[in-house]
């Protein structure tokens, strides 16, 4: 396949985590349920396209999520694979924690709201409720020497309440670390941040003692901007990045949320600026395509789509007359 041009641009990293959040964000949200053994293949294929970092599932009751009922059947298919702090899986209170330990997990994340009303809508509880939730949570994994991410939803605007003041936010990511954990998400959940916002927000974290370097970003692709976002927080030092392999995702409580970040289009603008990433960029296409179709419909990524266009055209030479 043809591959971007590689041109260094000053103020950039040299290389950055992707940290993939496919097998759980992306499949979250699919109107049909995939079969665990599927979910487990798709995890080993994205790891053997370079991906080490690999949310694999969440354990939340199956109520709430019907999608990823078969979290522990999935840990199990995975086996050692899934057993590795590399490896997280999302946990809303101690019960998960407990589903969670016992399948072997050693990395776990936890989910805040910066809004009060997309806190109640997706964990019943208010944004104080949810942090005394998850304090115990917090502590049992460092005790067990679990490695903890915080998420935290609704950073730069809300369905419901609108836009979201940047000091809400460092407040509610600040009440989060304060409990002890390892790194911080900050998320876009419907799309609506743009590369100015996503500064202002950064520098109000960092001044408020959230490093850069425990920050990663996670935005979705609602209105084009999930790209143009993520290279500006790399600017502002941010070495972590969320992203979905096809772009699969969405969320299931905030109806105008779309797909994540696509991981091919990260990777691909990532060659195009010398910054390493680790993946195996047609493995990774390839992957993509092959969830696609378990999923009955082509990738929304681009790159996928751009370069699946191209193998096409390459396999089946034009004839002239």
């Amino acid at each position: 396949m043809s591959l971007p041009t590689t041109v260094s641009t000053p103020g950039m990293p040299e290389q950055i985590t992707i940290y993939e959040v496919g097998p759980r964000d992306g499949l979250q949200n699919e109107k049909s349920v995939i079969p665990a053994g599927i979910k487990a293949e798709f995890v080993r294929r994205l790891v053997a396209a370079g991906l080490n970092t690999v949310e694999v599932t969440s354990f939340v009751p199956p109520s709430w999520i019907p999608q990823l009922a078969d979290a522990a059947e999935v840990m199990e298919s995975l086996g050692e694979l899934g057993r590795q702090r590399t490896r997280p899986v999302l946990v809303p209170n101690q019960r998960g924690l407990d589903n969670a330990l016992e399948a072997g997990a050693r990395a776990v994340a936890i989910f805040g709201s910066a809004t009060e009303t997309f806190a109640r809508k997706n964990l019943n509880r208010t944004i104080a409720e949810s942090i005394d939730m998850f304090a115990p949570v917090v502590q049992r994994a460092q005790e067990d020497k679990v490695w903890v991410r915080a998420y935290v939803s609704m950073c730069f605007g809300d369905p419901w309440e609108g836009p979201v003041p940047i000091a809400q936010v460092v407040d509610v990511c600040g009440r989060l670390m304060d409990l002890g954990c390892d790194e911080l998400s900050i998320g876009d959940t419907i799309g609506v941040g743009t590369p100015g916002h996503v500064s202002r927000l950064l520098e109000a974290l960092d001044s408020q003692g959230i490093a850069t370097y425990r920050t990663a970003v996670h935005f979705h692709d609602t209105y084009g901007q999930a790209l143009s976002n993520t290279l500006t927080a790399l600017r502002h030092g941010v070495r972590t990045v969320d992203a979905s392999a096809g772009g699969l995702g969405g969320c299931p409580y905030a109806k105008s949320a779309t797909g994540n970040l696509a991981t091919e289009d990260l990777v691909w603008a990532c060659r195009g600026l010398g910054i390493e990433t680790g993946v195996d960029l047609d493995a990774l296409v390839a992957t993509s395509i092959w969830m696609a179709e378990q999923l009955g419909r082509p990738s929304p990524s681009a790159v996928v789509r751009a370069l699946a266009g191209a193998t096409s055209t390459e396999r089946t030479p034009t004839v002239e007359s």
